[in-house]
């Protein structure tokens, strides 16, 4: 049970017009259709399904648009890969797991695709990016090397030791 392949279908970036005012940008996933596709790998052959996904990132009002399709390839044995298309066909649900693996996948490509996509056009990032905040304090100075604190009862020992 593995993911073996990812491929864009479709990518598309619009920009309307320079943003007035606030910008809100949401982001959604989603597959939008199973199928069987068994892959023949030298004589064997593997059992496969093909999860068509788009991705989409909208900038309200209206602003812009970044819009991404695909395929993802996995391969399982005969019986999930029955069981996960069968569950598509009667009631379009996923197993849990099995939808935790492919949208983080889909997450992964798309996020760094519509980050690309969007500096390209001139868009803010459509996912957070990280910020550093540096804060400002009390300058601390550096441990002296070669010192140590000495103990009261290792000062009596060393004492001691010399009156001897």
């Amino acid at each position: 049970m593995a993911i073996v392949g990812f491929e864009f279908t479709k990518i598309n970036v619009q920009r309307q017009e320079v943003a007035k005012g606030k910008i809100n940008i949401s982001n959604n996933v989603g597959i939008t259709d199973i199928k069987k596709s068994d892959l023949q790998l030298g004589k064997s052959k593997q059992n496969g399904i093909r999860f068509f996904f788009e991705y989409r990132s909208s900038y309200e009002p209206g602003f812009a648009k970044i819009e991404l399709g695909g395929i993802i390839l996995y391969l399982t044995d005969e019986k999930n890969a029955k069981e996960i298309t069968e569950a598509w066909e009667k009631e379009k649900k996923i197993k849990k797991d099995v939808a935790e693996k492919i949208i983080n996948a889909i997450l992964t490509k798309c996020n760094i695709q519509s980050i690309i996509l969007s500096n390209t056009v001139n868009l803010p990032p459509p996912v957070p990016m990280p910020h550093v905040n540096v804060a400002t304090g009390p300058k601390q100075e550096p441990a002296k090397e070669g010192k140590r604190e000495e103990k009261k009862e290792d000062r009596k020992e060393r004492q001691e030791s010399l009156k001897k």
